[in-house]
């Protein structure tokens, strides 16, 4: 079983990664995930939306699913719906990004378990963006 805030492991992922891909970014200005990746983006992370839906978001190019990005990809954070993060850890390790992170409300312990195995760090119910602002903080 993973643990779900594990401080030690948000740290190393925060401190080592540069490339944030956020599955299910919202283009609306109100909305968490479009909120949390304007942070990320402030904060001087590589912040690559992902959706299906849209062109650009943030002034970033927009891409609609993980394996279309064509760069390395750190961190995938997800906002989707805890039955569709299956597929994106699957992207995920098929990618080979470092870490998965699913916000704050979504778990799914399997999917979480086989990012592991594949290597992946693993987050699971923690705001990323809480989580950056308190280790700045400390």
């Amino acid at each position: 079983m993973i643990n779900l805030v594990n401080y030690q492991e948000m740290e190393r992922i925060l401190k080592t990664a540069r490339t944030i891909a956020v599955v299910g970014l919202s283009p609306k200005p109100n909305r968490p995930s479009h909120q949390v990746a304007a942070y990320l983006l402030e904060a001087g992370y590589t912040v690559i939306p992902v959706n299906p839906g849209q062109q650009e978001i943030l002034g970033q190019p927009c891409y609609p699913d993980l394996s279309a990005v064509p760069v390395p990809v750190d961190v995938v954070d997800i906002f989707r719906n805890p039955k569709d993060v299956p597929s994106v850890v699957d992207t995920a390790i098929a990618i080979k990004a470092g870490a998965v992170w699913m916000q704050e409300g979504i778990t799914h312990q399997e999917a979480g378990n086989k990012a592991q195995a594949a290597g992946l760090a693993v987050v699971m119910d923690y705001c990323i963006k809480t989580a950056h602002k308190e280790l700045s903080a400390s």
